[in-house]
This record gives structure tokens, C-alpha cells and sequence, in this order.
């Protein structure tokens, strides 16, 4: 081989592997195109796994969180519909409607992608 394939942007093992047009990690299993991770991708908001997030996705909480004025918060799993995308707060960059709780901003760091 006469190139050398990037470590994984999730893990950063070095033992990725070309399967089509996608380099994928044999250890955690993220799949990315190989123009994601070499391009200037600065304003590129992405989720906790290294999926890109776009308007309107649909995204699930990947951890319990507390929110002000709400005895239970915000479980674990809950689904999340029709994001925005926004420059919030600190590094607040999803603005959302939660079920139950109503609108609010979340970071991407603590959901997923569905």
C-alpha cells in the first residue's frame, strides 16, 4: 500500500480499512468519508459520535440531564425531532423542542444521530 489510511476521528485507532468509499474503525465501528476528516470542517457541528449533524435531523439524548424547573430533566433515549442548528450559548449548538419540557437549547456533545 503505498498510502497510509487517517486514524478514526471517533477512537483514533490507526487500524482503519477502505470498504467502498467509506474508511471504517475495526474497533468502535465508525464508518466516515474520508473528505470529512481532511477538509476545513470548523463549522461543522457534529454529534457525540462524529456523525454531521444538519437541520431537521432527528437526534436521541445519550445521557441523563438536568434542566432548570423540571423535576425529571431529560432522560437518557429520548428522541429529539426536527433540530436547528444554531451558534448558542457557550457551546450550546442545537436549538430544539424537548417533549415535556418545550424549547431548548442542547449541546452536540450529548446526543446521537438517528
Amino acid at each position: 500500500m503505498s498510502h497510509t489510511l487517517p486514524p478514526c476521528p471517533a477512537c483514533a485507532s490507526v487500524y482503519t480499512y477502505e470498504l467502498g468509499a467509506l474508511l471504517v474503525c475495526p474497533e468502535c465501528a465508525h464508518e466516515w468519508e474520508p473528505a470529512e476528516v481532511t477538509g476545513d470542517d470548523s463549522d461543522v457541528i457534529r454529534d457525540a459520535v462524529g456523525n454531521v449533524l444538519t437541520d431537521g435531523d432527528t437526534v436521541t439524548v445519550i445521557k441523563s440531564l438536568k434542566v432548570k424547573g423540571s423535576p425529571t430533566g431529560i432522560k437518557a433515549g429520548t428522541k429529539v425531532r426536527n433540530i436547528r442548528l444554531v451558534a448558542g450559548v457557550g457551546d450550546h449548538d442545537i436549538d430544539c423542542k424537548v417533549d415535556g419540557i418545550g424549547p431548548m437549547q442542547l449541546k452536540s456533545s450529548v446526543v446521537k444521530k438517528l
